[in-house]
């Protein structure tokens, strides 16, 4: 038996006002991946049986660099925010929980950041 009034217990238990942005971001990122993923399986698909230097050059095109980009970028960004939802939802220990949430945005920036890196560095001849 609790001699808070439900007021007091409610408190802040409610919005944070950032759910919205947080669903609206991962059904977009799941929409850009739809298209992207569609054009990295082809690529792939394309690209199984040729050799070292045909992969290179298809990744020195402009278009396809930007979208391998593109594609690294949403990956990451659409894996985080799952990954986000998840920990608050069945993490319970605050302490605990922000800092999952701080190591996934770290590695989920380090990854995309090492990714990028990597097709910016064929895609320019590195």
């Amino acid at each position: 038996m609790s001699l808070r009034t439900p007021l007091a217990e409610a408190r802040g238990l409610g919005s944070a006002k950032e759910g919205t942005g947080h669903w609206v971001a991962q059904r977009l990122t799941a929409l850009a991946l739809i298209p992207l993923t569609l054009w990295f399986v082809v690529s792939v698909l394309m690209l199984m049986h040729s050799n070292y230097v045909s992969v290179v050059n298809w990744i020195h095109a402009p278009w396809n660099a930007i979208l391998l980009v593109l594609t690294v970028l949403t990956v990451y960004w659409h894996a985080y925010l799952g990954l986000q939802v998840i920990v608050e939802d069945y993490v319970h220990v605050g302490w605990l929980k922000v800092s999952v949430i701080v190591a996934l945005r770290f590695i989920a920036v380090i990854l995309a950041a090492i990714g990028i890196f990597v097709v910016l560095r064929v895609a320019f001849g590195g």
